[in-house]
């Protein structure tokens, strides 16, 4: 089974997440923030990877910490659940459709660490969430997972939507990337032999 667990205490957040590539989207969330919550369901469900995050954070000041480190978090717990990454498919890629937005999601399991973000988010905020904090979980989670990520929003006016759809795609995309390929399942999928 290709599992993590990943525990992250410091000033700001006392975190515990767990995750497991090859569940069926069961999860039980719990980061103190609504919005966060709702999209990490999302992204449970869509990719289909078991996850469980509990969180106490410092959201008397923001919910800036909690998003930032959870997305640290889940980008570790992946990196350590993918292993040597023998014989992933490494790829994935999507555009998924959310009511009025359309999400293009691209993943490279590369091993290296870099996100190409292209969300034109209209509104400061959603519920009492602050939209900017999309794109700090984002590049959390990248460094944290030493993949690439691109993500462009194509159409879309509502936030939510918007948000929604990058949640979706980034899970479905992932789950494309991380699949077994029974014929190299012993190879790492690069001709250096590296990731």
């Amino acid at each position: 089974m290709r599992t993590s667990e990943i525990i992250r205490k410091t000033a700001e957040t006392d975190i515990y997440l767990s995750l497991n590539l090859d569940g069926q989207g069961t999860r039980d969330i719990d980061t103190g923030c609504g919005f966060l919550d709702h999209m990490l369901t999302l992204f449970s469900a869509h990719s289909l990877f078991d996850l469980t995050v509990k969180c106490v954070g410092d959201t008397n000041v923001d919910y800036h910490h909690s998003v930032e480190d959870i997305g640290i978090c889940l980008g570790k717990a992946l990196a350590e659940a993918l292993g040597d990454c023998k014989g992933i498919c490494r790829y994935g890629s999507i555009i998924l459709p959310m009511d009025e937005a359309l999400i293009m999601t691209a993943v490279d399991v590369s091993g290296r660490s870099t996100l190409v973000y292209r969300l034109d988010i209209p509104t400061e905020k959603v519920g009492d969430f602050d939209t900017e904090l999309i794109e700090e979980f984002m590049a959390a989670f990248v460094r944290g997972a030493g993949i690439t990520l691109h993500i462009k929003q194509l159409e879309g006016k509502n936030s939510h939507h918007i948000i929604e759809g990058a949640f979706k795609s980034m899970a479905r995309a992932l789950r494309a990337a991380v699949e077994k390929d029974l014929r190299v399942q012993d190879r790492v999928p690069s001709t250096k032999g590296v990731l």
